[in-house]
């Protein structure tokens, strides 16, 4: 019997661009250690990650345009303070989140900078409908884990 090689996750790269300026939009998605589980699931923990995007954007960390809580993952739209590394910014968010809440996130998380309106839109949009589409409510405005 042929055994699969063991496939080891790649590293992202995380730099952004000298040519990117204050301003620009990322689209972020983080996900849990063990998606199965479910680990956002619980009413008091997607509640706490919501608030905590927002204490972020208070700390001016991020501007948060919109954002979804869901069972195993989370996504948002952020423009953020360039003074600081993006990939410092998220990981420091997600450590706390792991200290306080004793969640596991996986170990990288995916971002990808929004080039233009229409791709802004595009995904605002996917963020909103991602509840709806993942059949946990009929419609997005009935899902209490979203921001904008």
């Amino acid at each position: 019997m042929n055994a699969l090689p063991f496939a080891q996750r790649k590293m992202l790269p995380h730099q952004v661009p000298s040519w990117v300026g204050q301003g620009a939009r990322h689209f972020v998605t983080i996900n849990a250690r063990d998606r199965a589980a479910e680990p956002f699931a619980a009413p008091a923990v997607a509640g706490v990650l919501l608030e905590n995007l927002r204490a972020y954007e208070t700390l001016g960390k991020w501007h948060i345009w919109v954002a979804v809580i869901m069972p195993d993952h989370l996504h948002f739209i952020a423009t953020f303070n360039l003074d600081d590394a993006i990939h410092q910014t998220v990981t420091a968010w997600k450590r706390y989140q792991t200290r306080t809440l004793t969640i596991q996130f996986q170990r990288d998380y995916f971002e990808h900078r929004l080039r233009n309106e229409d791709e802004f839109v595009e995904k605002m949009t996917y963020i909103r409908e991602n509840p709806v589409r993942k059949q946990l409510v009929k419609s997005s405005a009935d899902y209490p884990y979203i921001i904008g």
